[in-house]
């Protein structure tokens, strides 16, 4: 349900207990796998109080309804089961890695056929929405960081009768609401910024239609993808805090691209001028690349991202990647550390680049 207050005082008071006498500021962690018979519950795999909390909050961000799931590609999954045999998905040919795998797994099986687009290229992913039965995007996309017009791709697909799927992972609902720009669903690793300390598993789904939402859940109930009840507390816990966290890993990040436009190491810097996330591609290539990801001793070489402390990797490391990802990308995920130091460990590991 959407919430009209600011979306930092959503962030903190949505999904708590109501104010009344002795009631917890927090709602508790239910480690229950079965519920008393009669109500809407019954067993753990139907609903948690912890879950519902988690997804309280993050509805009101993102003004829908959401469900919880046990990672990202759960969610993922989920969603594109729901399309039928046979019928395309028009994707993104730069996406999170796992989302690419599955389009390929189900098109190499048959259940599916596929469109890679360029986000970027408007006019060619509303051409491709034309026989389409469902159209994913990512805006800005991981790791190349382009943009797509939601809105008209949006407006394209809705007409030719498609539903739209928008992974607002690395925008998070604090910069971007799909729903609001006529996506029929969001979808979140909330592994990444919404927990935000690299100590968590979590996937979302967020809707406006409550049929949508029904079908959605009874496809969750039947598969069993359901979170764990104290990874759905953290990920709360870590919601109270996403503004704050965002606010300032943007303002480190707006700032890193600037400076590293200008060290001669670096050939290319891609940052879309909002979020947390920029690419660079070394000059040198892949090695070199390498040899920047493992110089540094602040930031750490790791895939994911989203945490409150930076991390870096080149993304062609995996095999999955990409051959349209250039060799020496590097994906550097910031986190809200003193812009200065982050600035220090890039520039020397930069810098003993021979």
């Amino acid at each position: 349900m959407a919430d009209h207050r600011s979306p930092a005082t959503v962030a903190v008071h949505a999904g708590r207990p109501p104010h009344e006498a002795d009631e917890p500021l927090n709602t508790p962690i239910t480690m229950a796998s079965t519920f008393v018979a009669g109500g809407d519950r019954e067993y753990g795999r139907y609903g948690n109080p912890t879950w519902q909390a988690f997804e309280e909050a993050l509805g009101a961000l993102e003004g829908g309804s959401a469900l919880a799931f046990s990672s990202g590609l759960a969610a993922v999954s989920t969603v594109l089961d729901l399309v039928g045999q046979g019928m395309k998905v028009v994707a993104p040919r730069h996406a999170y890695n796992g989302t690419v795998l599955q389009l390929a797994d189900l098109e190499a099986r048959g259940r599916i056929t596929t469109e890679l687009v360029d986000v970027a290229d408007t006019d060619a992913v509303v051409a491709a929405c034309q026989d389409a039965a469902l159209v994913w995007l990512e805006s800005p996309t991981n790791p190349a960081l382009e943009i797509a017009d939601i809105e008209t791709i949006a407006t394209a697909a809705r007409d030719a009768g498609a539903h739209v799927v928008v992974d607002n992972t690395f925008a998070t609902p604090l910069l971007q609401k799909p729903l609001e720009l006529g996506a029929d669903i969001v979808v979140h690793s909330a592994t990444k910024y919404l927990a935000g300390h690299s100590d968590v598993l979590l996937g979302a789904i967020v809707v406006a239609d409550p049929e949508l939402l029904g079908v959605l859940k009874g496809r969750r109930d039947l598969i069993g993808a359901v979170p764990g009840t104290f990874e759905a507390w953290l990920a709360l816990r870590g919601m109270r805090t996403l503004h704050l966290r965002v606010e300032r890993a943007q303002a480190n990040a707006a700032e890193l691209a600037r400076r590293l436009a200008e060290h001669p190491a670096i050939g290319e810097v891609r940052y879309p001028g909002f979020g947390a996330i920029v690419s660079v591609v070394v000059a040198q290539g892949a090695l070199a690349a390498d040899l920047f990801t493992h110089g540094t001793a602040l930031w750490v070489h790791a895939t994911s991202l989203g945490g409150v402390e930076s991390t870096l990797e080149r993304r062609r490391r995996w095999k999955g990647e990409p051959t349209t990802i250039p060799e020496g990308l590097v994906r550097l995920s910031v986190g809200i550390e003193d812009v200065e130091d982050l600035w220090a460990d890039l520039a020397q590991a930069l810098d003993t680049i021979p």
